[in-house]
């Protein structure tokens, strides 16, 4: 049945990919944070799956609130927090998860069951992307990390088509990256997925976009439109608030990046050391 109540130490558990630790909240929530090799994954509330602690889950968290969709893949499962979120707020709604490590699935059934209508899939984004059929989806996520980069396969102009080809026609696409100074992996990262979406906007903390610290970058694309002032105003109202990026205000944020391509792509930039306990 899962945990009811948090213990006061860490549950511990090695998977395909390292380590995972289950940390408990602490402060009274019956919650929990997974790390993954020391980075943090995901931070559930068993009581209230719809309490979302991470910054950048409550920017996907405003995109499922603004478009409601009934059909979700997420690219990359962690300890299912937006699932659950969905399963909360959409109990209708059928997901598919798909996590390549198999171990960290096992771990996280155990330890913290998931909600029904939801079915995960054991295997590498992109391969059960390619294998989804045409328009089976209403909204896309992509949140995968390897440690606390992005696989390079998965930030290509190839991997966003597929995405989109997977999507309904209103159908939308949501990625969570990572960069820091510089901001050329961001950068590049909005002029792929506009290179296939006609609609695309970019969600951070103001102190993210102007490359003053490493944090996380939400995209969002569509072929027929995004809610943009209820995006914008849902984002500056968070406990961190946020910034939104799109048309003219994209493009400047863009600059001249370059669209990628599987022969160009590369992992995301490593976060700072001691960041996130990295």
């Amino acid at each position: 049945m899962g945990r009811q109540r948090p213990d006061t130490e860490a549950i511990t558990e090695s998977i395909d990919s390292g380590v995972a630790e289950l940390v408990p909240d602490l402060g009274g929530r019956n919650s929990w944070t997974l790390r993954v090799n020391g980075t943090p994954q995901s931070h559930v509330d068993l009581d209230d799956p719809t309490y979302l602690e991470f910054e950048y889950v409550r920017r996907l968290g405003h995109i499922v609130d603004l478009t409601a969709p009934s059909r979700v893949l997420h690219l990359g499962g962690g300890a299912l927090t937006l699932a659950r979120y969905v399963a909360g707020l959409l109990p209708r709604a059928s997901q598919q998860v798909a996590e390549i490590d198999a171990g960290l699935i096992a771990f996280v059934r155990r330890e913290l069951p998931p909600p029904p209508r939801v079915k995960i899939t054991t295997g590498d984004a992109r391969a059960v992307l390619v294998k989804a059929r045409p328009g089976s989806f209403d909204l896309i996520i992509t949140d995968c990390f390897a440690g606390a980069r992005t696989p390079a396969h998965l930030t290509s102009v190839e991997f966003v088509e597929q995405a989109s080809a997977a999507l309904a026609g209103d159908g939308i696409y949501a990625a969570n990256i990572g960069d820091g100074n510089g901001l050329q992996f961001a950068r590049a990262q909005c002029a792929t997925v506009r290179s296939v979406f006609e609609h695309v906007c970019v969600m951070a903390e103001p102190g993210v976009f102007r490359g003053r610290r490493f944090g996380n970058f939400v995209i969002m694309a569509s072929h027929n439109g995004l809610p943009m002032q209820q995006l914008t105003r849902a984002t500056a109202g968070d406990p961190f608030p946020g910034r939104v990026e799109h048309g003219t205000g994209l493009t400047k944020f863009i600059g001249g990046a370059p669209v990628t391509t599987d022969a160009t792509a590369t992992l995301s930039p490593a976060p700072p050391s001691g960041l996130w306990g990295t």
